[in-house]
């Protein structure tokens, strides 16, 4: 019977828990756990985290809001850095799980993840209260980011993000991703006007291990775009670092967002 396929016959062991989702991790485990998931990915040794925090000048003590941790890696770092808390929100089922095994095996204290869809996260909890946010490769993958970023205005001071943009020359120069780039469309949200091109995830959706968006194509801005709308909702202080205009996946950058000290909402 397929059930009994569910069933591990063997003494418990870290390999056990993690071939739950075999052929499915995107991310390396840190240290001597790295060989046992088959991710590439170094999201547990992430240069861009160690970045964003001393940007912050720390944040031991703080209360972290993580939008999208996928495999734990960013959150595994984070209490590292003394995070007091982080509230982790995941869309995706496989990878809310993923991150439950994480937590798990490196024994996380400190995190909490919650599963469903960060936008209503945000909208339902608007009066809360977060230190920093983090929302690395988030997004790209949403069909309303401007509305996306003027909630996690709402929420916090300040703000770290880490995504692709759209940038024409460039795109039109790239075979990975020139055909999945469609319409463009005016949009405005909260008094910022900005444009969005539509991007299409077409073969990736046939992926067990897809990590996207929650729809079949999600909407891509221009790097002004996201500044300026940053800026428009009194993140107005920003660094920006790990800049890469030719990434294969398409141009993408980090910048940490600030409200000027003493500047309410």
């Amino acid at each position: 019977m397929e059930i009994l396929n569910s069933y591990v016959k063997s003494a418990p062991t870290i390999a056990n828990a993690v071939n739950i989702f075999q052929g499915e991790w995107a991310a390396q485990l840190p240290g001597d756990l790295a060989p046992l998931t088959g991710g590439k990915f170094k999201m547990f040794q992430d240069k861009r985290i160690p970045w964003a925090v001393e940007q912050l000048g720390g944040i031991e003590g703080k209360r972290v809001l993580e939008i999208g941790p996928l495999e734990a890696g960013h959150t595994y770092q984070l209490e590292k850095f003394g995070a007091r808390e982080i509230i982790a929100v995941e869309a995706n089922t496989r990878a809310y799980l993923k991150c439950l095994i994480v937590k798990e095996i490196l024994g996380l204290q400190r995190s909490r993840f919650l599963c469903g869809d960060c936008g209503e996260y945000l909208r339902e909890n608007q009066e809360e209260r977060f230190d920093v946010v983090f929302a690395s490769g988030i997004l790209y993958h949403l069909l309303h980011p401007v509305e996306f970023i003027g909630l996690l205005a709402g929420v916090t001071d300040a703000v770290f993000i880490w995504t692709h943009y759209y940038d024409g020359e460039v795109v039109a120069n790239n075979v990975n991703i020139v055909d999945k780039f469609g319409s463009v469309e005016e949009a405005e949200y909260g008094g910022f006007r900005h444009k969005l091109y539509r991007y299409g995830y077409q073969g990736a959706l046939e992926s067990a291990g897809f990590c996207g968006g929650s729809n079949s194509f999600s909407y891509w801005m221009r790097r002004e775009d996201i500044l300026g709308a940053l800026a428009h909702f009194g993140l107005t202080e920003m660094v920006i670092n790990f800049e890469q205009p030719e990434h294969p996946h398409g141009p993408c950058f980090a910048v940490m967002a600030r409200r000027r000290i003493g500047v309410k909402i």
